[in-house]
């Protein structure tokens, strides 16, 4: 393919706007190092990703979700439920109801201090300095 145009490509992802947003990705994922599927033909990385995904070498569907995927500062991990009566004999307190399972985590723990501890706790604590500041 001589040259690659927006109309190649169209027709694999119907937005325009998308098809800039995965093209961009996939450029930045080339400048990185990643495999090219396409002869580069002294192409620039921009020029490369849009070949590649004319030439259907790539599936835009897995470049949507690499987009995301790079865009997330947290991902959430499934981790198995536990069993309520095992957190009651671990020492877990299970949550008060199935309504209010939503708004509560699934199991509540306190450090235990006798009151002697939290006293003498406070009375090591030193105020702060006064400041003329406020």
């Amino acid at each position: 393919m001589a040259r690659v145009t927006v109309e190649d490509c169209i027709d694999k992802v119907d937005n325009r706007f998308e098809l800039v947003l995965l093209a961009g990705h996939r450029a930045r994922q080339i400048s990185q190092g990643a495999q090219i599927t396409v002869d580069r033909d002294n192409d620039k990385n921009p020029v490369v990703a849009l070949r590649e995904i004319a030439d259907e070498t790539l599936s835009p569907d897995d470049l949507k979700e690499d987009l995301i995927h790079s865009l997330q500062k947290h991902v959430e991990v499934d981790e198995p439920e536990h069993d309520p009566s095992s957190l009651i004999s671990a020492g877990g307190v299970a949550a008060a109801s199935d309504s209010e399972e939503d708004e509560l985590p699934e199991t509540l723990t306190f450090d235990q201090m006798s009151e002697e501890e939290l006293l003498a706790g406070i009375e090591g604590l030193v105020p702060p300095e006064k400041s003329d500041d406020y």
